[in-house]
């Protein structure tokens, strides 16, 4: 998989908030996403985010099923307000024809995400997921709660986890 992220912002009507852009070099410092891949439960995938020489993100590595593994995911602590009347999520993105989950934390030691996914079609393109769509998930496990309706951002992650062997290049 090759995924270049180049800009995440909440939107409202005409406004938004910039979550990462990373067309702004300065931005973008080694150790500013975390990956988390099925290695912490005996999986051997790997994955990194990258600045490419034209300042787009790329979230690159292998996905193997191998030792009951799966899934590679790279992550973004964030401390973003988001006023009421902001409704979606906009992810700018050149994507690989496969499908991703978006993730986000409310809180910082929050054990569960708030998910929703989404098809890439492998060209550049705009997605744009309502927050109101984000339901909380554990493990995999949907949860008996509300969707996500809060104000605060503390993380947004994304995530390949098909179940399938995937290069992420």
């Amino acid at each position: 998989m090759k995924s270049m992220l180049f800009l995440l912002a909440l939107f409202v009507i005409n406004k938004e908030i910039t979550i990462f852009d990373f067309s702004e070099h300065s931005n973008f410092k080694k150790g500013t996403w975390y990956q988390t891949n099925d290695d912490v439960m005996g999986g051997i995938s790997t994955s990194k985010m990258d600045l490419d020489e034209d300042g787009n993100g790329v979230f690159s590595g292998v996905v193997s099923t191998a030792n009951n593994g799966g899934f590679a995911m790279t992550r973004l602590p964030t401390n973003i307000e988001i006023p009421k009347s902001y409704t979606k999520l906009v992810v700018y993105l050149q994507g690989d024809g496969k499908k991703y989950q978006c993730r986000l934390k409310s809180k910082k030691y929050q054990r569960f995400w708030y998910v929703k996914s989404f098809q890439t079609s492998g060209t550049t393109e705009k997605i744009e997921i309502p927050l109101k769509d984000f339901y909380p998930s554990f493990r995999g496990y949907q949860l008996d709660m509300e969707n996500f309706h809060e104000d605060v951002l503390r993380e947004i992650a994304f995530l390949i986890g098909n179940k399938k062997t995937n290069r992420l290049l």
